[in-house]
């Protein structure tokens, strides 16, 4: 069963799994997906970015390898601007970095970021700044009508969204003017607030704990990474077969939504994200962070294979059960299930679906968890091709 489940599958999940006796069938995909691993893109990651973003199949090359030299120069340009570093992002209309700086820049450091292929913007606040801005925030208790905050280096101030018919209320409001008296903050309003996309058990992939079921975010040696509300330490882990996979061994929720999962009983890691047939599974290479403005995408058990852009990192998130720092909010859309699953851009992991609002057929805004972080808090390393 479990062979043949591989076989349908496509390589059953992001985390490649099966019995011993299946061990020759595995490699084979993680192979025959190596042999294209020096092309541009792979023909279904294409495929996928012409249909979501309405791109020529050249465009969407030339999107792709400028999102790629944008995020190999975003850790540089932070380096060369330092204390006058205002932050950055991707500008998909010139296909360039853009990199704030603040009046304290000199020409010298101008000039090399220029010449390092970056567009440079004169803002009022530098990162650091508006980062202290948003710490001052986050230590406060945000009522449920406050759906997030960020840093927005575009706009050079805290975003902090609003649900919808609640900017009126007592409570919100005197979360605004605390937020004010924090820092530069500008008020935007959301349709609704966020939640986590966990969902109780139905038949499916790829993974289940108790009633719950999520999904496997990207493969580390001796397990996987998910999202930490999906399960608590020591609960035990069963696959789409309802075979024993482990345990979780770390999870860590609300303040972070995070947690790994170890491997054994048969059940193995491979560097891979299943793209359900809508695009060929994706290899992991890396984890370069993509700043805002690349194209990003996302695979889970529910809804399975969705792209979209980057929209802020660093962003609280007011859950229900407590807010959740340091997450990366996207336009990619996601539903219960999605949970703990992986978001990639190109062949880099970004991190696990943690939550966010609206659904596969009329869109809406999902966060995840970054997995450098992730990795740095459990000691993890990325399994990568």
């Amino acid at each position: 069963m479990r062979r043949k489940r591989l076989l349908r599958a496509a390589g059953a999940a992001l985390l490649i799994l099966g019995g011993l006796t299946a061990a020759g069938t595995v490699p084979a995909t993680a192979n025959d997906s190596a042999t294209t691993a020096k092309a541009p893109a792979s023909e279904g990651l294409l495929t996928a970015m012409r249909h979501d973003f309405g791109l020529t199949r050249e465009q969407a090359e030339a999107r792709l390898a400028s999102e790629r030299a944008a995020t190999k120069l975003d850790p540089e340009a932070r380096r060369t601007a330092g204390s006058a570093y205002g932050g950055s992002w991707y500008d998909a209309d010139s296909g360039r970095l853009t990199v704030a700086v603040t009046d304290a820049a000199s020409p010298a450091t101008r000039a090399a970021l220029r010449d390092a292929g970056a567009t440079v913007r004169t803002v009022r606040h530098s990162a650091r700044e508006l980062d202290a801005a948003k710490a001052r925030i986050d230590r406060l208790k945000a009522p449920s009508g406050v759906s997030s905050w960020h840093v927005d280096p575009q706009a050079g101030t805290v975003v902090v969204d609003v649900v919808r018919g609640r900017s009126a209320d007592n409570d919100v409001q005197r979360f605004l003017a605390n937020a004010r008296a924090a820092g530069p903050v500008t008020v935007e309003t959301v349709s609704k607030a966020a939640g986590t996309l966990a969902a109780g058990t139905v038949g499916g992939d790829p993974y289940y704990t108790g009633n719950v079921r999520c999904s496997i975010g990207f493969s580390v040696y001796g397990g996987f990474v998910t999202a930490g509300h999906c399960g608590q330490p020591s609960a035990a882990v069963y696959g789409w077969d309802r075979s024993y996979v482990g345990n979780f061994q770390g999870s860590s929720f609300p303040d972070n939504d995070y947690a790994w999962v170890n491997v054994g009983s048969g059940w193995w890691t491979v560097p891979v994200v299943l793209g359900w047939g809508t695009v060929s599974d994706q290899l992991v290479r890396g984890s370069n962070v993509a700043p805002p403005g690349t194209s990003i995408c996302r695979s889970g058990s529910t809804t399975h294979w969705h792209c979209g852009t980057v929209l802020a990192l660093n962003e609280t998130v007011n859950y229900s059960q407590g807010a959740v720092r340091q997450l990366t909010k996207t336009n990619v859309c996601a539903e219960g299930g999605d949970s703990g699953g992986s978001f990639i851009s190109g062949d880099q992991a970004q991190g696990v679906t943690s939550g966010g609002w609206g659904n596969c057929s009329s869109g809406g805004e999902t966060w995840f968890q970054p997995i450098n972080e992730i990795l740095n808090r459990y000691g993890l390393t990325l399994h990568t091709a």
